[in-house]
């Protein structure tokens, strides 16, 4: 059971496009990626708004930065699925193979 209302449609969707703009724009700048990051999961969590299943692999689960492959992440595969090794914190995630 909810025990808040639900945000009305319209500020839903500019939700999820500002979640996108943010993410496009960490992608472009390097020296902002961070704080986009941040700003996007502000955004999400004030209109509890899912961030899409592809924008969270670009993020660490545990220092929020913005992971980019061969700089600050290693990227690993074995049986069960993909490694993520940040470097900037050294936790892992891990994103099971279906």
């Amino acid at each position: 059971m909810r025990k808040y209302k639900p945000k009305p449609e319209h500020i839903v969707k500019t939700a999820k496009e500002r979640i996108n703009e943010l993410f496009e724009l960490a992608e472009s700048n390097e020296s902002y990626a961070n704080r986009y990051v941040s700003m996007a999961r502000k955004i999400s969590m004030k209109y509890k708004v899912k961030i899409p299943k592809e924008l969270k692999k670009r993020f660490c689960k545990h220092c929020y930065k913005y992971l980019r492959q061969g700089k600050n992440v290693r990227v690993r595969r074995n049986e069960k699925g993909i490694v993520y090794t940040c470097l900037e914190c050294n936790k892992q995630m891990r994103f099971p193979i279906k």
